[in-house]
């Protein structure tokens, strides 16, 4: 084990552990959390990570092992006594009231009151300006919290936990919704509130955000404690071997690809104040990536290829034959799938079975005199779950319960089982953990090797570098160039995102 100076701990976990039955969730939970640090604690899903967080804030109760705040044992039964002991959670999707203000979403419940016990609202307003003005941000206090961004009612969240003085900050995959300003813009937040002395934990499946942001680095794996070590003594290859025991060069799979004939073509596409002039192609056996900044306009792309969105001019041509534009399901008749960013959203019926999403795209092929047959859904439902891994109890079992990862599989075989010659994947491994990314990687690999024909945006530069035969860049809604596998290189990649258009290589 790699020995870590010894600070004053501001929280501390030791050997805790949690089952729920016969299942154990958490066998070995260690952590220590020192005051004026950010600590990152990483790992698959299922590594346990979210469990430690619940029995931190007082969601859980421990079965065993121990638990210390400021050097005391303590012992929460709710998340209102972590929270009146200065723990609090800002979550990926933050829970605000919409139609509060901002101010009264900070001090919900406690708001404070003039001489006559009526809530003081200045007091409130001004209470809230100062806090945004430590935090260095310009959130009106006033201004309902409906239609704010997800970076906004972070920092609401944030100020809320300095309001209460909390002590210790649990970040919970807090980026995976931001673009890079308002990631930059957190990270600064962050780095303010650890000067101050606080105690932040930072959970993120991004490793480039972690080693940017954190000073310490924890490594569970399948519900226990691996290991901790500074930042910089440590490198992702490292930390990936003990996340997952693999190297690294197995999370992107590629196999040389045996190109065929062009299978999608785009040409001239244009909508007005989304995109212009979008040409390109993708060949069968070919993963071509769609790269480029947050906004760029490749998702709006993607969505106008498959028939989602309209364009106002242009062309998209399927196997040599034009696709009507705004009829997405003669695409998928075609030949042509979707898996969009959000799968949670646009992609899954969160409260329906796996089955039940598994044949989502393929139902109307699958009636007989307008019944569906339960061997046939049960035939295909278990031919993509076999291929793909996919982790549940029960075909039955509701595939809102599931991991981010096995939610992804899910998407991924809805739209596998109708057959397509081209598959358009938007962030494919946004969300889930490593070991699955890998998982989902070798799987393009495999399609791409039996002639399918791949459009794949990603936010993620290792992905679109380890993946794709080329790489399209777009900027400000057109695409600036078109790099083959040899030549892409971070540097050009990003080069490419934030300058103007350049004849394509």
């Amino acid at each position: 084990m790699t020995t870590i100076p010894v600070e004053p701990s501001m929280l501390e976990l030791r050997n805790v552990a949690k089952s729920f039955g016969s299942v154990i969730a958490l066998s070995d939970g260690t952590l220590n959390l020192v005051s004026g640090s950010i600590h990152a604690l990483v790992g698959e899903n299922g590594a346990g990570k979210s469990t430690v967080v619940k029995i931190i804030a007082g969601l859980y109760r421990r079965d065993q092992g121990d638990y210390l705040l400021r050097g005391e044992s303590v012992e929460f039964a709710t998340t209102a006594q972590a929270k009146d002991a200065g723990i609090a959670v800002i979550y990926q999707e933050p829970t605000l009231f919409p139609d509060l203000s901002v101010a009264e979403n900070i001090y919900m419940g406690r708001q404070p009151t003039n001489r006559f016990g009526r809530i003081d609202r200045r007091a409130m307003r001004t209470r809230a300006t100062e806090i945004f003005d430590r935090l260095g941000v310009g959130i009106d206090p006033e201004r309902a919290t409906e239609g704010l961004s997800i970076a906004d009612q972070q920092l609401i969240e944030i100020a809320k936990a300095i309001s209460l003085d909390a002590r210790v900050l649990i970040m919970d995959e807090p980026t995976a919704a931001l673009s890079g300003n308002e990631v930059a813009r957190l990270f600064a937040v962050a780095r303010s509130l650890r000067d101050e002395g606080r105690a932040i934990l930072f959970i993120s499946h991004r490793f480039d955000e972690v080693f940017a942001l954190c000073d310490t680095i924890t490594v569970m794996r399948d519900g226990a404690y691996i290991d901790t070590m500074p930042t910089v003594n440590t490198s992702v290859d490292e930390i990936v071997r003990m996340m997952v025991g693999r190297d690294v060069a197995t999370l992107f799979p590629k196999t040389p690809a045996q190109l065929g004939d062009v299978a999608l073509e785009v040409d001239g596409l244009n909508r007005a104040g989304i995109f212009h002039d979008i040409t390109f192609s993708v060949r069968s056996g070919e993963i071509v990536a769609l790269a480029g900044l947050v906004g760029a306009g490749r998702s709006e792309v993607a969505r106008a290829v498959f028939g989602v969105d309209r364009y106002d001019s242009g062309s998209v041509r399927l196997l040599g034959r034009e696709l009507p534009a705004g009829r997405p399901a003669e695409s998928v008749r075609r030949g042509l799938a979707f898996v969009p960013e959000d799968r949670r959203k646009q992609g899954l019926v969160l409260d329906s079975g796996v089955s039940r999403n598994l044949t989502l795209a393929v139902r109307n092929s699958l009636r007989r005199f307008g019944l569906i047959r339960t061997r046939d859904e049960n035939r295909v439902t278990g031919t993509w779950a076999a291929r793909l891994e996919v982790k549940a109890s029960a075909m039955d079992t509701v595939v809102g319960t599931l991991s981010g990862g096995n939610q992804q599989k899910v998407v991924l075989g809805k739209w596998l089982s109708t057959e397509p010659k081209v598959l358009i994947i938007d962030e494919p491994t946004r969300g889930i953990d490593v070991g699955t990314k890998a998982e989902v990687h070798r799987l393009l690999s495999d399609l791409a090797g039996q002639g399918l024909a791949v459009l794949m945006i990603s936010s993620e530069l290792p992905e679109v570098l380890g993946m794709a035969d080329r790489v399209l860049v777009m900027r400000e809604g057109r695409l600036t160039t078109d790099i083959d596998r040899a030549s892409a290189t971070p540097e050009n990649v990003m080069l490419a995102a934030t300058r103007n258009k350049e004849p394509a290589q």
